[in-house]
């Protein structure tokens, strides 16, 4: 049981970090654009959630989702868009921002951890046996999963997502063709932070919001993208599992040495495969 237990919990949390994993992988991989406000858009989703709570809990998740997009939009039009091709000022910017956010949350919501209950539907346990696990979190688990499979198929089954992998490919000659490029970067930050955004929203009955929440999941989402190769869905999902696996039963076993648990396979890694598990080499 205790196994079971700790593989289930493990990728629950894989889940959520790919929810905000994917999204950075795909700005950074078509972009260049290491947003380092990542962390605070998957914290703010989880605020707006905590206030849009009394809508129901579908809406709250969607009411996190449009914040994130909308405000993402705002950040690509008004900042990225102007620091383009400066990837010095485009990180010190995303950092910067980061902060803005992180204060402005305080400011808002003050410095109490919120609680977001989960739906009624999904507070009780499945029980196979005697072995009991939150259905909550076995939600968690099919929803990445299904995020993952939609996500796939929009980059690799439709006209936008053979647009986008061209312009990943090749930015100039994808603008010289006609692709809209800067359109697709504007529609790429949206949805990354969208799913940062639900992914705050959705995180909030297991982890509850509270200032700081940002930069504790902004590494484990680097650490995901290094570990599953820049721009990579596939890296992005199968790197979110391995971290939350390593993390989890890091904590549970060796909480004295959880963190270098942690980063040895990105270490490993890096040292035979330097683009990722999945990554590939750009232009």
């Amino acid at each position: 049981m205790f196994w079971a237990n700790g593989l289930l919990n493990s990728l629950a949390f894989g889940s959520l970090l790919f929810l905000l994993s994917a999204g950075f992988s795909l700005i950074f991989g078509l972009m260049r654009v290491a947003n380092l406000a990542h962390g605070a858009f998957f914290m703010l989703g989880g605020y707006v959630a905590t206030s849009a709570a009394g809508a129901g809990f579908a809406a709250s998740i969607v009411a996190a989702g449009l914040a994130g997009a909308l405000f993402g939009g705002l950040v690509e039009r008004l900042l990225i868009r102007r620091l383009a091709g400066r990837e010095l000022a485009q990180v010190l910017g995303t950092l910067g921002l980061a902060f803005i956010i992180a204060d402005q949350c305080l400011l808002a919501w003050g410095g109490d951890p919120i609680a977001h209950p989960a739906p009624a539907g999904l507070q009780s346990a499945v029980r196979i046996g005697s072995f009991a696990f939150p259905a909550y979190r076995l939600f968690l688990i099919v929803l990445a999963a299904l995020v993952a499979a939609l996500l796939w198929l929009l980059i690799e089954r439709t006209t936008l997502g053979a647009k986008i992998r061209a312009a990943v490919d090749d930015r100039e000659m994808a603008r010289a063709t006609g692709i809209p490029v800067s359109r697709l970067f504007t529609i790429i930050f949206c949805l990354g932070c969208a799913l940062a955004a639900m992914g705050g929203a959705l995180a909030a009955p297991v982890m509850s919001v509270y200032p700081g929440l940002d930069s504790e999941m902004l590494p484990l989402a680097l650490l995901v993208v290094i570990l599953g190769g820049i721009g990579s869905l596939g890296g992005a999902f199968l790197g979110s599992l391995l971290i939350g696996i390593i993390y989890t039963f890091g904590q549970m076993l060796l909480p004295d040495l959880a963190y270098v648990i942690l980063f040895l396979p990105m270490v490993l890694v890096l040292a035979v495969r330097p683009q990722g598990l999945f990554g590939r080499q750009v232009a």
